[in-house]
């Protein structure tokens, strides 16, 4: 089976069952300073799991770009991915456990034609919050899993959330597939025996986690699934190793002709060159795309195409080669993700410039190396600096000491990176706190302000002002737009004073929900270059500001406060930033 036709199959069959098919979101989460990147489908839709109304309904279906890097060491690996394209259908207080299982089944055995001897399941064994979920493993041994292939496994394994410290969770029901073709599927299904590969999962979104550790009933529960395209393409295929699907064996065939060496012999490099590499194209590519830099998105960007040229030079490639990459990138997704052809000039520059950036920096680096006059030993310490200080990977500090036989204390480097990691954890749980769970009233205050300050920035700037993204927290709202040049100090105060007038003015914010092109009739801004679902949320402010938003809003402009530019400055070429408060 091709990609393109299990990604048509999925979405047809759920819309056969009444969903309403949703683009997908941007990589970059919208208002969302909980996490860096969209992690899961559910994410864009959190404010609707909490129980606003959807525009499109209760039930929905997409595909959406996901990029996940909390387990980047383990790329290299058959199966694990930064990028990936998530499957998925929800239920938003509609159809619950029954409907859920009993389409999941149907869409296995009889779209896609899977044996039953091949799945197995598990289900949630129950713990001192949550009962043990008895339900679900008797709708699977009533379409006919056999008893023994439903394993009871704990919150570890069968449990979701919540995304924060409170929240709606559940438990969760996962689906597995026999992957060796050699052997019979055994009778009794052993979770941890690796031939069983999980490809999809369906949470029960039923409980609320409760400041004080409880669990109480949701009033609204949800369904929320996932189906990895990677990994069940492979299955289905008959293949134990993602990387030779076609979503990703012309980058492995494109590394081999530039390296001069065989994926059976270097496996691990070109899976993380293909994987860094195909994940940098997408980021570089969304249409809120960003740039590799020093902080947030920008540095894991940096960080995915600094590894993958470090993989390439331990294959032997001298020259730059991650824009070559990307061209092939571009060419095999640009029909389902036409943002990547798009953008794909910026695509391939910022690729090329990071490739000269890191050449210098690895020339600085060992520079550096050399005034540090190593005879023995390199101390963890002493690497750390080179690493932190000077970005000279540690990949090249081992093979330098290797060259020269000095010992590198890297048990020692691991422990000062660790501490480093630690320290960069606490800080940023401090700072991704909130999200879009949270519609607390300063979150709201903020979100409002952004629709006053856009419609500002255009009266004092010009109508070549769009919104190019923003971050929402209840400390701060950051806010990118379209310019090319810095404000001046005259520019910042007359946009202030702008928004504290209709601030003044206590202006009625009303919502409605109206047809895309009801919303372009009626001159709604919207993000620049995102994708909108066919029935959007506009939010009006009196007659100053008229806006497409799903996120959460005060009910007057006289709530917010007094509002604060503190910064402006330049976020990427033709976009500027601005950091505000509401005071």
């Amino acid at each position: 089976m091709k990609a393109k036709e299990l990604r048509k199959k999925y979405i047809e069959f759920f819309k056969r069952h009444g969903h309403e098919e949703i683009p997908s979101a941007s990589l970059i989460p919208e208002n969302d300073p909980t996490v860096l990147f969209t992690t899961a489908g559910m994410h864009p839709l959190v404010p609707y799991l909490m129980g606003e109304n959807h525009p499109c309904g209760k039930r929905l279906t997409s595909i959406q770009k996901c990029v996940r890097t909390a387990d980047i060491e383990e790329v290299g690996n058959p199966t694990h991915h930064t990028f990936f394209e998530m499957l998925g259908n929800w239920s938003l207080g509609d159809y619950f456990k029954k409907e859920t299982i009993e389409m999941s089944f149907e869409f296995l055995t009889k779209i896609l034609e899977i044996p039953i001897e091949r799945l197995a399941v598990s289900v949630f064994e129950g713990d001192s919050n949550a009962p043990r979920d008895n339900e679900s493993a008797e709708i699977w041994t009533g379409l006919g899993i056999p008893d023994a292939r439903v394993a009871y496994l704990s919150k570890k394994d069968n449990w979701w959330g919540p995304a924060g410290k409170t929240g709606p969770c559940g438990p969760d029901t996962e689906m597995f597939y026999w992957t060796d073709g050699n052997a019979a599927a055994p009778e009794k299904f052993d979770p941890e025996d690796p031939r069983w590969v999980e490809i999809w999962n369906d949470v029960f979104m039923q409980y609320n986690k409760t400041p004080d550790g409880g669990y109480e009933p949701l009033k609204q529960r949800n369904v929320d699934t996932g189906m990895g395209l990677e990994r069940t393409l492979a299955c289905l295929n008959g293949l134990d190793d993602n990387y030779r699907t076609e979503l990703f064996w012309p980058i492995i065939k494109k590394i081999e002709s530039i390296s001069g060496k065989k994926y059976a012999n270097d496996t691990e490099a070109m899976r993380v060159i293909a994987d860094h590499l195909r994940s940098a194209a997408f980021i570089l590519g969304d249409e809120k795309g960003v740039c590799p830099s020093n902080v947030d998105q920008g540095y894991v960007l940096r960080r995915l195409i600094r590894r993958a040229i470090m993989k390439g030079r331990s294959i032997g490639i001298q020259t730059a080669f991650a824009s070559d990459i990307a061209n092939v990138v571009i060419e095999m997704f640009q029909d389902t993700y036409n943002e990547l052809a798009d953008n794909a000039d910026c695509i391939l520059s910022e690729l090329e410039k990071e490739e000269e950036k890191f050449q210098m920096t690895i020339e600085k680096g060992m520079k550096e190396f050399e005034d540090m006059g190593f005879d023995k030993n390199i101390s963890g310490k002493e690497a750390f600096v080179l690493f932190s200080t000077y970005g000279f990977p540690v990949e090249l500090i081992q093979e330098l000491a290797s060259k020269r036989n000095i010992t590198l204390d890297y048990e020692s480097f691991q422990k000062e990176l660790e501490k480093h990691q630690e320290l960069s954890r606490t800080a940023s749980a401090g700072k991704f706190k909130g999200g879009l769970a949270d519609a607390s009233l300063e979150t709201k205050k903020g979100h409002t302000s952004t629709h006053l300050l856009l419609a500002a920035l255009r009266k004092v700037l010009g109508d070549h002002v769009y919104q190019k993204g923003s971050n929402i927290t209840p400390e701060r709202i950051r806010f990118d737009f379209s310019h090319d040049k810095k404000m001046t100090d005259e520019e910042i105060r007359r946009v202030e004073e702008i928004v504290n007038a209709q601030i003044q003015k206590n202006l009625p914010v009303e919502k409605s929900e109206v047809s895309l092109e009801e919303a372009k009739k009626m001159n709604a801004m919207g993000v620049f270059g995102h994708k909108y679902q066919d029935v959007v949320k506009v939010y009006t402010i009196g007659d100053f500001s008229c806006e497409i938003c799903g996120g959460p809003h005060v009910n007057r402009t006289g709530e917010l406060g007094k509002f604060k530019i503190l910064k402006e400055k330049a976020s990427s070429a033709g976009v500027r930033r601005i950091r505000a408060i509401v005071e």
